[in-house]
């Protein structure tokens, strides 16, 4: 029987955008925000007018970073503390892998299909505009 695999779609990059972008706003504080397939790749990107251009790079990683990892980029930066199991990761993956928050992997039926990545503010709006991004999700 062949595997059916699960993944973000466009549509679905469409409203974590459009919800990111409004948390953002709310904020007062330009983003980027990006969101990746199950297989870690770039569906949408949004530059916010404004939005700083040094963390366009950080939102894509972070968004690539939470997928291949599985984890909220948040959760990475404290096992990759000195003395800690994944110290040191940030330096794999050509140096792309993001140890702050604010990448966070969607998870549906058990399964990551996908991620999104916000940067621009400080680390716990990064968060917040990437946990509004999740939750235009409706499943």
């Amino acid at each position: 029987m062949p595997r059916i695999w699960e993944s973000l779609t466009l549509e679905d990059a469409k409203k974590m955008v459009c919800a990111a972008q409004a948390r953002a706003t709310s904020l007062g504080v330009p983003y980027n925000v990006a969101v990746v397939d199950a297989g870690g790749h770039l569906i949408a990107f949004v530059r916010q007018d404004g939005a700083l251009i040094g963390s366009i790079d950080l939102a894509i990683d972070k968004a690539t970073t939470a997928r291949i990892f599985n984890k909220a980029t948040a959760e990475l930066a404290t096992l990759a503390q000195s003395g800690k199991p994944l110290f040191g990761i940030q330096e794999t993956n050509a140096g792309k892998v993001v140890i702050f928050g604010g990448g966070i992997p969607v998870v549906f039926n058990g399964d990551v299909i996908g991620a999104v990545g916000a940067s621009a503010g400080t680390v716990e709006q990064d968060i917040d505009v990437a946990e509004a991004a999740l939750a235009a999700l409706d499943f």
